[in-house]
């Protein structure tokens, strides 16, 4: 272990070059600060002589600065069925409109039941027509899929139609 090679950087930034296991640990001692890895894949692996606790704090103070520029998009469901009412239908377009303003993404799904499941025409219809209502808005993120008794579609906000405006 102590004939493994590392490359150090001191306290104050500098470059020392490749230097022993042992040889980092007693510079570090000497200084009163430990040998932390900086970065354990690079050949020879970087170590660097600082405060660790100093260290620990700044890694999670950028950690929150990143997380806080992050953007969480959550996914909604709104569900119909093929035999949806148009009021229902608008209502729950509405609903779509303020979920994408908001920022989340929409999934569109149409619920077949019985033998609703014979006129699946309807349903791929009646999904068209919701993704063309909120085409001025959105943009459709997957395709009309239908698995099992579901038929659904993705929705997300079209970012370049709201530069547009």
């Amino acid at each position: 272990m102590s004939l493994k090679q590392i490359r150090l950087i001191d306290s104050t930034g500098n470059q020392v070059g490749l230097v022993s296991v042992t040889d980092a640990l007693k510079k570090a001692a000497e200084s009163d600060l430990d040998l932390v890895e900086i970065a354990p894949n690079a050949t020879p692996p970087v170590c660097k002589i600082i405060n660790y606790g100093k260290f620990v704090y700044e890694q999670q103070k950028r950690d929150k600065v990143q997380k806080k520029k992050q953007q969480v998009s959550v996914l909604k469901e709104i569900r119909l069925h093929p035999n949806t009412d148009t009021h229902d239908f608008e209502f729950k377009v509405r609903h779509a409109i303020n979920f994408i303003q908001d920022g989340d993404k929409v999934k569109v799904s149409v619920f077949f039941k019985g033998r609703e499941l014979a006129y699946t025409k309807i349903g791929e219809d009646l999904l068209k027509r919701f993704v063309e209502k909120l085409s001025e808005i959105a943009k459709m993120e997957s395709e009309l899929k239908f698995e099992g008794k579901i038929m659904h579609v993705i929705l997300a906000a079209d970012k370049s139609k709201k530069k547009n405006k």
